[in-house]
């Protein structure tokens, strides 16, 4: 493909497929949103330039139906497609059938992804490219046995991970040999069931870890940079709730080290695209490679706020063979932002998943916020899918300036018909602990009793609630101007 794709198809939903479009439409670019018949009425559908229906049951099996999302490419004349985030964006195998049916991946190469995707295989080309890791067991482990004696051999506590591991999934911690064994089981049964691959390895477990990465970017002109760094610490149940960039605990020598490494394992791969390098930080000045994302992070509007650079479009210029359209010396890293998960989901009752309908939506707006978001009123939100809703991104000056800036906005953010997590982000940032950036990835388990609140009282919620239309009338927005232009913003 020699310029642009006339077309390109978004196999995704939510959030992020109003994301990529937003940035195909500033490229020219028409879209195609395919959608399970219970988001006929998002947004995604309504924002792009043509939909394609998919059927599935559970709905969620819609959007991993390899074969319908070509046919819908297919049928439509787009030329490529961008998988966004989750579903099928780390599928070696859906790479290869859209190529093979000759439309354009937007994405890592398939080999890439597969030797990053496996936790084992990665760690071995991390320590090639001279990235740390840390201690652990060279490749699978047998049996429970063979964990125990390798954990013994670490020192204690240790981290069980599954070699397919994502998400948390087939993870566990052991304090003790008699933890080791029984964490191997479960673990690796997890595992099994989560991503049909039992294999484990253990490695030591670093306690009050701190969650750092790194974003670059390759092309297919052998130019690899990356974009900085960010900090995501602030986690539930190895879930990202709150990221920044850049990190308050990097210094520009470390900062300049990290990305270094993380360019150096991108061309050991013949990596190109957009990819995220994981660290954790122990705290005693070492860093050790986690994992690579082998596609676009929920939290990449943080870097392209401190950048002023558009991800996506440089990965829609990447696929059609074109070289970056930035150099490492032009990447200056401006102010600070924060990004805040908005979930359905009841903080008050151990965080479980809510359902409902939107019966009012509003958005905070102003200098230095972006919104992105999936949502109209009236849209139903089910258990059929993960419950992420919104990301609100708050950009100032410096890390006070961000701060102060997020909490506004989430105070600002009105969301009627189903519980969200909305107030509590905005008491997390309110924490003493986060504005002195004395943060791990316990954070949330170690502050608990101090972050979640009671919630309004009856007598209060009548208040509140007329409060909030009243609110609501007065920022009224036709929807898809509340994401900010990523393209004209520069910090």
């Amino acid at each position: 493909m020699s310029g642009l794709p006339a077309k390109v198809l978004v196999a995704n939903r939510g959030e992020i497929a109003v994301r990529i479009i937003t940035t195909l439409r500033r490229l020219g670019i028409a879209s195609v949103a395919v959608h399970h018949a219970a988001d006929a009425q998002s947004r995604a559908v309504r924002y792009a330039d043509e939909a394609v229906q998919l059927v599935g049951d559970p709905p969620v099996s819609a959007y991993l139906d390899v074969q319908q999302i070509v046919a819908a490419c297919q049928s439509t004349g787009a030329a490529a497609v961008h998988p966004g985030f989750g579903f099928l964006s780390e599928n070696a195998g859906f790479a290869e059938a859209l190529i093979e049916a000759g439309i354009t991946w937007i994405g890592p190469p398939p080999s890439a992804m597969r030797s990053m995707g496996d936790k084992i295989e990665s760690k071995r080309l991390a320590l090639q490219a001279g990235v740390p890791i840390l201690p652990g067991s060279d490749g699978a482990l047998r049996d429970a046995d063979e964990a125990v004696a390798e954990a013994e051999a670490i020192g204690f506590p240790v981290l069980l991970k599954a070699a397919a591991g994502g998400g948390g999934k087939g993870m566990r911690v052991a304090m003790d040999a008699a933890e080791c064994g029984v964490a191997f089981q479960r673990a690796s049964s997890e595992a099994e069931a989560a991503f049909g691959d039992g294999r484990m390895f253990v490695e030591r477990y670093v306690e009050r870890p701190r969650h750092i990465e790194i974003q670059v970017l390759a092309d297919q002109h052998d130019n690899v940079i990356h974009l900085g760094d960010r900090e995501c610490s602030i986690q539930r149940r190895h879930q990202k709730v709150i990221e920044e960039a850049p990190s308050p605990f990097l210094d520009d020598e470390q900062r300049e080290q990290l990305g270094a490494q993380a360019v150096s394992l991108a061309r050991l791969v013949d990596y190109t695209s957009a990819g995220t390098v994981e660290m954790i930080a122990d705290g005693e000045g070492g860093f050790f490679f986690l994992e690579m994302n082998t596609r676009l992070q929920v939290e990449h509007p943080v870097t392209e706020m401190i950048t002023g650079i558009d991800i996506v479009a440089e990965q829609v210029q990447v696929a059609a063979g074109k070289p970056l359209g930035i150099t490492q010396s032009d990447v200056q890293l401006k102010g600070h932002a924060i990004e805040a998960r908005i979930y359905a989901e009841d903080p008050q009752h151990d965080f479980r998943p809510q359902t409902g309908t939107t019966e009012l939506v509003r958005w905070p707006h102003g200098p230095g916020v972006r919104v992105d978001h999936g949502l109209r009123e009236g849209n139903p939100v089910t258990a059929s899918f993960d419950p992420m809703l919104a990301k609100i991104v708050a950009h100032g000056p410096d890390r006070g300036a961000a701060l102060r800036r997020a909490i506004e906005a989430l105070g600002e953010t009105v969301l009627l018909g189903v519980t969200t997590n909305t107030a509590y982000l905005r008491r997390v940032l309110e924490h003493p602990a986060f504005a002195a950036a004395d943060l791990h990835t316990g954070f949330l388990t170690e502050h608990a009793d101090e972050l979640v609140d009671n919630g309004p009282t009856a007598e209060q919620l009548p208040v509140l609630v007329a409060a909030a239309l009243l609110y609501g009338y007065d920022v009224r927005h036709d929807p898809p101007a509340t994401l900010d232009a990523i393209g004209a913003w520069r910090p």
